[in-house]
């Protein structure tokens, strides 16, 4: 059975809604109310139980849409018909513009039951619209913690991984490279010596290889601030490839290593890309700490992409530096066409940085 709120001054006019629903055979049970005090005091006392809310437009030392707004400022969602002598279309509709569900004329209160129902279905589509819209957004944050917390997983396990890199393959290939020397300035075969110096050259690769990996795993020179990591990053990206990098600005801001980790990965990431899609000749990556926010932009010269070729080709590698980014509270964006080269833009909120980084030094 439904549960109807009537603000009605007319005791006439309020028996002839209620012969209307029942000539419809809509079971209901319509309270009478008509004061706007009363209105308040029988929805603080029953508003989880009511259905839907009919009010007069016409009443005493006030009018139905002060109920209306009274109704919409207490937070309550319920639908709201006027069931009122003729208005004018004009006032119906300035009311339905400010949110009410319905108008019913008086002397056509036949169309009452339809127009109940059709709002009540209305209400009920919002309502599981806007649970669902909650539902999404709760999903979303837990997705977004679990995201966080498996890349913090993932970086404490490289920087582990590195560690052991250095101290166990590293010194091991270390010791090898002494003693092969040593090897090498005893031997007077010439044979012999010829093996030793190219086991040294083989280990000497060993050891670049090794340092090369745990740099890629956990570059040390973060160690030195984000500036003297993508410096390093740039210019050996340029060694490499051959392409010019250009490195502007500073950041005289205190960072958290998490900040610092997704600044790196997502230059790592872009310079990447670059390589691999972009025929680029020329890349500039400026970075700035400018209006509480650490941003860092990276520009190449390339082919560029349209969207659906970001879609196709480097969706997931962009999906990555966008989690890293909300993960940390910051955004990323993508700008770039056909012929134009493309723009990453990485903005993260510094108080997020130096929250994270209070966090950070009280659980070490």
């Amino acid at each position: 059975m439904l549960r109807l709120l009537h603000l009605e001054d007319n005791p006439i006019d309020h028996q002839l809604v209620v012969r209307a629903l029942r000539r419809a055979e809509v079971e209901a049970e319509v309270m009478l109310v008509d004061t706007l005090a009363a209105f308040q005091a029988a929805l603080a006392a029953e508003a989880p139980t009511v259905d839907a809310v009919l009010a007069d437009y016409h009443l005493a030392g006030f009018s139905g849409m002060q109920a209306w707004e009274w109704l919409q400022a207490s937070g309550y969602s319920l639908p709201f018909i006027l069931v009122s002598g003729a208005i004018g279309e004009a006032t119906v509709a300035d009311a339905m513009v400010r949110g009410i569900s319905d108008y019913v004329d008086k002397n056509q209160l036949a169309r009452l039951p339809h127009v109940l129902q059709r709002a009540l279905e209305l209400a009920a589509t919002r309502r599981a619209q806007a649970e669902a819209a909650r539902e999404l957004a709760t999903s979303r944050q837990r997705l977004l913690e679990l995201t966080e917390h498996l890349q913090t997983s993932i970086d404490r396990e490289r920087a582990d991984i590195a560690r052991e890199i250095h101290d166990d393959i590293g010194g091991a290939l270390a010791a090898v490279k002494l003693d092969l020397a040593w090897l090498a300035r005893r031997l007077e075969d010439a044979e012999a010596l010829g093996h030793v110096q190219a086991a040294l050259a083989m280990t000497e690769h060993a050891l670049g290889a090794s340092q090369r990996i745990m740099r890629n795993l956990r570059p040390a020179v973060l160690d030195q601030g984000l500036m003297a990591a993508l410096d390093w990053l740039a210019r050996t990206f340029a060694e490499r490839t051959g392409l010019t990098v250009q490195l502007r600005g500073r950041v005289q801001a205190a960072l958290s290593n998490r900040h610092e980790m997704v600044a790196y990965r997502t230059v790592q990431e872009a310079l990447t890309n670059v390589l691999k899609h972009a025929q680029a000749r020329r890349v500039t990556i400026d970075v700035s700490d400018l209006e509480g926010h650490l941003t860092v932009e990276i520009a190449d010269d390339g082919c560029g992409a349209s969207a659906a070729e970001l879609a196709k080709e480097r969706s997931f590698g962009l999906l990555g530096l966008r989690e890293r980014a909300q993960s940390v509270g910051g955004w990323l964006d993508v700008i770039t066409a056909p012929g134009q080269g493309m723009t990453l833009i990485l903005s993260l909120p510094l108080d997020g940085a130096l929250a994270v980084r209070s966090a950070e030094e009280d659980e070490a």
